[in-house]
């Protein structure tokens, strides 16, 4: 989206739970409404760290993955409040 900063992490490198750890310092860095961008390796980051950032009230605006089928993008909107 034009004028809306995205934050990109990058944690294809981590295991679970470092997965979780780490995107939720990177969403607790955002301003409600933020967006932050999150690259995983595997189907079990995948799978955990979508359960996790939306039991705490987030958005998953989008869920990509990549040709290889191992590297998955997540987008998440921070909630409001």
């Amino acid at each position: 989206m034009p004028g809306i900063d995205v934050k990109e992490i990058d944690i294809t490198h981590e295991v679970c739970p470092m997965t979780f750890v780490r995107t939720r310092l990177a969403l607790d860095r955002l301003p409600p409404g933020g967006q932050l961008q999150v690259r995983l390796r595997g189907d079990e980051p995948l799978d955990n760290v979508s359960r996790s950032v939306r039991l705490l009230g987030h958005e998953i605006a989008r869920q990509d993955t990549q040709a290889d089928g191992q590297v998955h993008v997540l987008l998440i909107i921070k909630k409001m409040s």
